[in-house]
């Protein structure tokens, strides 16, 4: 006989065996039972088999899926998306006697349904592009279905808003992304991104941790191919150069590649100012106006420990 504790009403009723409340239950899948492991009673019977309900043998794959529970349900969509689609008949008992199809969609999908799985689907190609993991995309598909929902954004392209939502969710998530590497993998430009981006900040009511040249250093290393030396170096540069107020003004992205730049050209793996500005998305110009700001005083921004392969006062002055 089986008791449930009392909960709030909102609960669902918890079964447990009367003698022994603490005991974990054991199901028996065939006999669909909910057996007491101290005592052996049957606490519940006729336990519902949530498995499938046939066999997939080896030699089968290739057959057509059994499955027959459909697309997996979507909370973004309205309803969950629990909707179901009748496919075109092909036999003759699928039309009337004047050729009309006797089963039709009573149901299709709404426009705002449609408009926000489109965008959903741009935000998920963007996404891989750059390699950003799941829990951004679905940062970023929160984001625009509150704008949408909102619309607080009505004349803006769904398309500027996706790209805008994926930067903040970047943000938030602690992986920002520049404006210009979202821009690449999107069809809007720079500056539309940038009109959604503070739109979205004003109507959300929401705000981004400001970004510094540390979010950058790794991935710029990385893509660049420096050692870990090197790459240690720019960072104390870097956060060096902005602690002593060197950099006023200055982007975090402009400041870490000059400091890229400053440390390679110390060490033995040399890169040029074209290659930091490709990967860093940076004019060299602008590196070489951050770069003679800094110079000055690069005998206190190196660390201690660091190897030189070039010594500070053979640097390039440019």
């Amino acid at each position: 006989m089986a008791s449930t504790s009392r909960g709030d009403a909102l609960a669902l009723p918890r079964v447990q065996c009367p003698n022994h409340p603490d005991a974990i239950l054991v199901e028996d899948y065939r006999a669909g039972d909910m057996i007491c492991p101290e005592c052996g009673l049957v606490v519940g019977d006729r336990v519902i088999d949530v498995g499938s309900e046939w066999r997939t043998f080896s030699n089968e794959k290739a057959l057509k899926d059994p499955s027959r529970v459909g697309d997996a349900q979507n909370p973004l969509l309205n309803g969950g998306d629990l909707t179901t689609m009748i496919s075109k008949g092909t036999g003759a008992a699928s039309f009337d006697e004047f050729g009309n199809s006797k089963y039709q969609n009573r149901r299709t999908m709404s426009s705002s349904d449609r408009a926000m799985l489109n965008a959903f689907k741009e935000i998920s190609t963007m996404a891989d592009r750059i390699n950003l993991p799941r829990n951004i995309i679905d940062r970023t598909n929160n984001l625009f279905k509150q704008v949408y929902e909102q619309k607080s954004l009505k004349g803006r392209a769904n398309d500027a808003i996706a790209s805008a939502c994926l930067y903040i969710a970047c943000r938030q998530e602690g992986v920002p992304r520049t404006f210009k590497e979202i821009c690449a993998v999107s069809r809007i430009s720079k500056k539309e991104i940038g009109r959604c981006f503070k739109l979205i900040l004003k109507a959300l009511e929401t705000s981004v941790d400001l970004i510094t040249t540390g979010d950058f250093m790794s991935r710029f290393c990385s893509n660049l191919g420096l050692p870990k030396q090197v790459q240690m170096a720019a960072t104390f540069i870097a956060r060096k150069a902005v602690e002593l107020d060197l950099v006023p003004g200055r982007s975090p992205i402009s400041v870490a590649a000059a400091a890229i730049y400053m440390a390679s050209q110390a060490s033995a793996e040399k890169k040029t100012q074209k290659e930091i500005g490709d990967i860093a998305g940076v004019a060299d110009v602008t590196i070489r106006q951050s770069y003679r700001l800094i110079y000055p005083r690069a005998a206190e921004l190196f660390p201690p420990d660091f190897k030189f392969d070039t010594p500070v006062d053979k640097l390039p002055q440019l």
